[in-house]
């Protein structure tokens, strides 16, 4: 069985003051592409069945700096959809709604139209793209690697690992870093977390 390679996009504007950034699409800074480029020793030398990126750029790119190729894009990737919050950090939130959680809470709809998403909602969203890579983890032809944005990949690690949505919280997923889900004894595993050359 192959495993699933999960990468967190390179630093941006927001990812670096902590602003909530789910559909706005900012480019990596030019820290966040030498942090994409790094990654190239940790990818180097696998085989790859499949490589998925969500379609904002910074996911893109940070695809394309660490040297994978054939990139499908696929929406499901994309960041929770943080609604009213978008491009507002946890302080400012706090301000207003000091007991606020994101894993328990989730997000208020924003005045554009966008609704925002609980973490049952995201959870629904990882457990599609899940499933649909069941087939390609188990033919063991190579790795699986989604290429994506960190609440999302943390909800999808809890999913993997037969947890609840919210307890993606558990784990934290720094900008340009690699996951590496494996199994032990049939089961789902974290083999590596948070990895940086």
């Amino acid at each position: 069985m192959g495993d699933l390679l999960l990468v967190r996009h390179g630093e941006t504007e927001w990812s670096l003051t902590g602003r909530h950034t789910s559909h706005t699409d900012l480019p990596l800074t030019r820290h966040g592409e030498e942090q994409a480029a790094s990654l190239v020793p940790l990818l180097a030398g696998r085989t790859f069945a499949r490589v998925l990126t969500s379609p904002l750029d910074r996911a893109v790119r940070t695809a394309e700096l660490a040297g994978l190729t054939g990139a499908e894009s696929e929406p499901e990737l994309h960041e929770w959809d943080y609604g009213g919050y978008e491009g507002v950090t946890t302080a400012d939130i706090h301000r207003e709604r000091p007991e606020w959680d994101l894993w328990r809470d989730g997000v208020p709809p924003a005045s554009d139209g966008r609704p925002g998403e609980s973490p049952e909602q995201v959870g629904a969203r990882a457990d599609r793209v899940l499933a649909r890579l069941e087939k390609d983890l188990a033919a063991d032809e190579g790795d699986v690697v989604l290429v994506a944005h960190a609440h999302f990949l943390r909800v999808l690690t809890a999913r993997r690992l037969g947890l609840p949505p919210a307890e993606g919280r558990l784990f934290m997923l720094a900008t340009a870093t690699l996951g590496r889900l494996s199994t032990e004894h049939g089961r789902p595993a974290v083999a590596e977390w948070n990895l940086r050359p």
